[in-house]
């Protein structure tokens, strides 16, 4: 089992002009969200009703059906987009983007009883609506969900239903933001999707798992937590096949806002799978001050001036404004058999018994190829500086590295191998067609790179 490790975080900087054009697929326009709190019934005198085919599951949930060629169009290099618009909240929550899977022709479902993955976090920042800037952006890079919309066997079974999720309260800004007295409104939602190619045909190789959907995750409720007083949750799962390429994707965020609570403190999380640690981090950012421009409200999290990067990590694990980030756990090839995922925070304290690490976390993997764009991204020193150039290319590329090349292979965007030499370190790609590649280099010391390339 490999242990190569990406924190993938709010955007991944690509130049979209160096491959093919860019689609846009637009899903929600401004869509209207009200206190999480209430309910529809009690506030369906002042519900502004939504375009046909959008509908409310709750004051906070917008779901819609995404159609088959909006399916088809998610493909290639994909960015997920989603701007927030202040209305009457004026506090840090949480949203959510989430995928429903609804059996085939259904008309809506039941937040309930329905399979639902989260596919990105963020945070709302303190945001005044009469103070400028009112919006907020947030990006996500997302081409390994390529394999999730071309899945042949979940297409022909499911609708994909695409859901926006933000929770807000409106009652502080009721007295705190001009405007905003007796309103029920807390936020406008905008979220698209581009992606640079489009799917000729679905895949049969995708195997998917979903295994948790925001499941509380602390220490001291029985269904959040594997031994009271501890904060650890495990999960078994059965792998039916071998699989050449596998990963986990992971989201959790830490919340408890009472004085010393766990949104103050940055814990170190440990994730192990069959008792084998894959990933240890500690959440937070360097620095929260390039969000500071979108916290517009007084706040005591952000204050009257700039704080230091020290200052920022002794105690902030989230910037209001900002993505939570989406973390993909690298496993490469498994065998058939059974899994156990744990992840364990062992100095969590959630004083009071207040707090909550909401917990999504689902399982991808290929029968054959590889899963795409996660493995290009790795740290210097792992990556023994392999550099692919020139990329773009014509009609070759060389590969500069410190050490011996052993392999080279090349795969489609999809993660079907095309191309494979070894002990080389320049690649003929005269024969390949305009597009996008993923380029896996092996050194002689078994490291191995995996980046993007792209065929003029």
């Amino acid at each position: 089992m490999k242990k190569v490790l990406f924190l993938f975080a709010s955007c991944l900087l690509i130049s979209f002009n160096q491959v093919k054009s860019q689609h846009v697929i637009p899903v929600f326009d401004a869509v209207l969200f009200y206190d999480g709190y209430n309910t529809l019934e009690a506030l369906a005198d002042e519900i502004v009703p939504l375009p046909e085919g959008f509908y409310r599951l709750s004051t906070s949930v917008i779901t819609t059906k995404l159609s088959e060629e909006q399916l088809n169009m998610l493909y290639g290099f994909i960015q997920l987009n989603v701007v927030l618009k202040a209305a009457c909240d004026n506090y840090d929550r949480l949203g959510h983007v989430n995928i429903a899977f609804v059996p085939k022709d259904s008309f809506l479902y039941d937040l309930s009883n329905t399979q639902r993955i989260e596919i990105a976090r963020f945070v709302t920042p303190f945001m005044n609506k009469n103070k400028q800037p009112d919006t907020v952006p947030y990006t996500y890079q997302v081409d390994y969900l390529q394999h999730l919309f071309q899945d042949k066997n979940l297409r022909e079974q499911y609708d994909f239903w695409l859901e926006l999720d933000v929770f807000g309260v409106p009652y502080a800004a009721n007295t705190q933001v001009a405007g905003c007295k007796d309103r029920s409104d807390t936020f406008y939602g905008t979220l698209w999707f581009t992606a640079t190619e489009t799917a000729t045909e679905l895949e049969n190789e995708h195997v998917f798992l979903p295994l948790f959907m925001k499941n509380r995750f602390n220490n001291y409720q029985e269904n959040a937590t594997d031994t009271i007083g501890k904060t650890i949750k495990t999960k078994l799962f059965a792998v039916e096949e071998n699989l050449t390429d596998a990963h986990l994707v992971l989201i959790t965020s830490n919340h408890g806002a009472n004085s010393g609570g766990e949104e103050y403190n940055r814990r170190w999380h440990y994730v192990y799978v069959n008792g084998e640690e894959v990933l240890a981090y500690r959440p937070g950012r360097t620095t929260c001050e390039p969000f500071r421009v979108y916290n517009t409200q007084a706040n005591g999290i952000y204050g009257t001036k700039p704080r230091t990067d020290e200052e920022w990590q002794s105690f902030s694990n989230w910037c209001p404004g900002d993505v939570i980030d989406t973390r993909i756990i690298n496993l490469g090839a498994l065998q058939a058999g059974e899994y156990l995922f744990k992840i364990e925070v062992p100095n969590a304290v959630f004083v009071g018994q207040q707090g909550n690490f909401p917990l999504s976390l689902y399982f991808q993997g290929k029968t054959d190829g590889i899963l795409v764009n996660i493995k290009e991204i790795v740290t210097k020193e792992q990556n023994n500086n392999v550099v692919l150039f020139p990329n773009p290319a014509n009609h070759s590329f060389s590969i500069k590295t410190s050490k011996s090349v052993k392999t080279v292979m090349i795969y489609t965007i999809t993660g079907q191998k095309i191309f494979q030499q070894t002990e080389t370190t320049t690649v003929n790609i005269n024969s390949l067609p305009s597009g996008l590649y993923i380029v896996s280099v092996e050194l002689e010391n078994g490291q191995k790179s995996v980046h993007k390339m792209v065929k003029q």
